[in-house]
This record gives C-alpha cells, sequence and structure tokens, in this order.
C-alpha cells in the first residue's frame, strides 16, 4: 500500500464531544478517525454511562466503551459546576464542531445551546442528538435505541415468518444515527466554507430509524401493509440466504438468471431445474420459492461446504462460509485488511480495537490514538487549549471539577 498523507482529511477540525452513550460517541469516532481532533468530556467520578457496560478492561474501560471511542482525547469535566461550565464553553468557542445529546432544553438549560454557543462562536457547527424530532409533540421524550426498533417497525422486519419481534443483535438505531450525523456535520463543515457560518445538525434516532427501513419500508407502503418475514433469505430474489451443506452453514446469493443457469448445472447438477418454466425467471423463482427451495436444499446437502465454495467461485456465484464472530475478527481476512489494530494498554496489557474502515489512497485511516482512559489528557487539553497552568488545574481538581 501507498504511504499514508502527511495530514488526514479532518487535519485541524476540532470537536467537542459533549454526548454519551452510542449515537454521538459513534458520530465523533467517525470524525475522528477522519483525523479531526476530538475532545470527549466526561462526569469526573461517573464517567460515559458506557464505562459500565460490557467486558471491564482494565479500571475504568470497557468493551462498549472502547468499541466507539477510538482516537479521541478524555477530558474530565463537572458540567453542574459554574467552573466547569466556563471551561466547556470556552472549549466550544475554540472547536470547529459540538455534539450533545442532552434531553431536549438541557443543554441550553447549562448555557451550553447552539444559540449560545454560536454567540462566542458564529463558525460553529453544532449537532444536537435527540430521541424524537426537535419540531414534534414527542420532543423531550429520551430516546433508546431498542424502544426506536420497536416504534419505528425494524422488529417488524426482523425473523422468520411466525417469529415475534426480534431486535437486530447490535444498537442499529444508534450506529446509523451517529453515521447519519456525522455525514451532515461534514455537509455542514463544507457549506461553511462558501458561508462563513456554521449549522444547528439536528438528529432524531427515530427519524435514523425509520430509514433503516429502506425497500422494506418502501414496499410496505405499496402493499398497504407489512411485507412477510424472510429471516435469512431475500425477499425479490431466490434462491439467496444460508444454506446448509453437509458439514455446515454457507451464504449462497443467486442474483439473476444467468447465475441460476450456472447453478443448475455447474453447481448441483440439474440442467433441467433452469428450464422449468417454474424456475426459468427469478419472478417465476420468487412466486414458487416454497416448491424450490427445499429442493435447492436437499441438493446443497449431498456436498460439504469446501466442495460447494470451490464449484460456487468457479461458476461466478457470490458465495461465503458463515463464519462466527470470533472466528471473523481473528481471519486472514480480517488480518490483510489491517481492521484490527493491537496496542499494549497501560492498564490492561495487549489489547485490540477495530480500525477505521476507511481507506485513502490506498492506506487504512490508522488508530492514532486507543480508546482513552478516564480523564487521561484533561492536564494535556486545558494546558493546550485554555493555557491552564498546573496550579490553575489542581486547584480545579481539588473542587472535582476535572
Amino acid at each position: 500500500m501507498s504511504a499514508l498523507p502527511s495530514s488526514l482529511p479532518l487535519d485541524g477540525v476540532r470537536v467537542l464531544d459533549l454526548s454519551r452513550v452510542l449515537a454521538g460517541p459513534m458520530c465523533a469516532m467517525a470524525l475522528a478517525d477522519l483525523g479531526a481532533d476530538v475532545v470527549k468530556v466526561e462526569h469526573p467520578g461517573r464517567g460515559d454511562d458506557t464505562r459500565d457496560w460490557g467486558v471491564r478492561v482494565g479500571q475504568r474501560n470497557t468493551s462498549y466503551f472502547n468499541s466507539a471511542n477510538r482516537n479521541k482525547r478524555s477530558v474530565t469535566l463537572d458540567l453542574q459546576a459554574e467552573e466547569g461550565l466556563r471551561i466547556a464553553r470556552e472549549l466550544a468557542a475554540d472547536s470547529d464542531v459540538v455534539i450533545q445529546n442532552f434531553k431536549v432544553g438541557g443543554a441550553e438549560k447549562l448555557g451550553l445551546g447552539y444559540e449560545q454557543l454560536s454567540q462566542l462562536n458564529p463558525r460553529l457547527v453544532y449537532c444536537s442528538i435527540s430521541g424524537y424530532s426537535r419540531s414534534g409533540p414527542e420532543a423531550t421524550r429520551p430516546g433508546y435505541d431498542l424502544v426506536v426498533q420497536g416504534e419505528s417497525g425494524i422488529m417488524a422486519m426482523n425473523g422468520e415468518q411466525g417469529q415475534g419481534p426480534l431486535k437486530f443483535g447490535v444498537a442499529a438505531v444508534d450506529m446509523f444515527t451517529g453515521m447519519y450525523s456525522a455525514q451532515a456535520i461534514l455537509a455542514a463543515l463544507y457549506e461553511r466554507e462558501r458561508s462563513g457560518r456554521g449549522r444547528h445538525v439536528q438528529m432524531a434516532l427515530y427519524d435514523c430509524g425509520l430509514m433503516i427501513t429502506s425497500y422494506y419500508g418502501m414496499e410496505a407502503l405499496l402493499k398497504a401493509g407489512d411485507p412477510p418475514k424472510f429471516g435469512n433469505a431475500h425477499p425479490s430474489i431466490v434462491p439467496y440466504g444460508v444454506f446448509e451443506a453437509a458439514d455446515g452453514p454457507l451464504v449462497i446469493t443467486v442474483g439473476n438468471n444467468g447465475q441460476f443457469q450456472r447453478f443448475c448445472t455447474d453447481v448441483i447438477a440439474k440442467p433441467e431445474w433452469a428450464a422449468d418454466e417454474r424456475f426459468a425467471t427469478n419472478t417465476a423463482r420468487s412466486a414458487n420459492r416454497d416448491l424450490l427451495m427445499p429442493l435447492v436444499q436437499a441438493e446443497l446437502l449431498r456436498f460439504t461446504r469446501a466442495q460447494l465454495l470451490e464449484c460456487l467461485t468457479a461458476a461466478q456465484i457470490p458465495c461465503g462460509e458463515v463464519l462466527g464472530l470470533f472466528e471473523a475478527l481473528n481471519s486472514q481476512r480480517t488480518a490483510d485488511a489491517g481492521l484490527l489494530h493491537r496496542f499494549e494498554d497501560s492498564e490492561a496489557g495487549s489489547q485490540s480495537v477495530l480500525a477505521p474502515p476507511y481507506a485513502l489512497d490506498g492506506q487504512r485511516l490508522p488508530v492514532r490514538r486507543p480508546p482513552p482512559h478516564q480523564g487521561e489528557h484533561t492536564d494535556e487539553v486545558l494546558q493546550q487549549r485554555l493555557a491552564l497552568d498546573e496550579q490553575a488545574r489542581a486547584a480545579l481538581r481539588a473542587k472535582n471539577i476535572i
């Protein structure tokens, strides 16, 4: 791979991350991965909520916290104290971006709202993340990923037909909200280059959750009802999904009629199926899936996964193994892509985090900083950004402000 450019795309952009848990921190981490200097503000005692979620890593980090906070600096600051708020305002005045997910009205009560901070810094891009639209009747209602997965119809899409509501395995609404928020912030930063002024980016979990329904949502509108559930299968393409070979599962995606013909002739030796009018086109196969799928599954059981993967690959039909999570993380494919970053933690020894998914000019963007310990960079940031000397910081620490 080529050498990484001397500067990253967001090098020089300063982000003040006042958010907690997942949606806001994921947004801030995306900006950090792209080169921004992200300062994460945490309570001096509690820290971020997720420092108590998941598997413990050292004294105050956890698997959950580490997943959303690489490439950041951590500053502890008591926002219930006026001196802490003063420092937060000074940091905001010196930042390009502020991200917060207080309850609607909470930031304003603290003097950290958009209107208040934009008076100090008219170029500030300010991102508010709430549960629901800030202009609607539920504006002040707290938002939670699981609740929104239920309310947005996401749970109605997942699982097999006849199965009850089922959530995603990860907090998908929070994660999508974080990514959508980062996109909007980047757009506002780009516009600022022309206008010279910042913008107030307003995001809501429910809005982003509804976006996840995507083509399923469009189908529901057209049918005036919920589409059927297909589990690991595809609602429109057949055969497509997870199948059992003689020694375990694999994914097979027969995406068009040409691939189906090769699947029948070159993989399972059933050329007559490709000529059968019930199966010759994808539309016909979809209409007759209840007949075709058991036949396909029975044939696949005659082969091992290795045999099928070799034949499918030779026939240019997309396919792959079904791996366990630990197996996937430690696979050669993951290693070759540079997706796992290993580092030495001063409290917990050898650790790993996922690397950023971005690659520019043939080079994966780096993990410049491992997930921070609570307040690890408080002295560094307050000295660099606000010129607070050791004596001033000691006085703040004695009053539990930092």
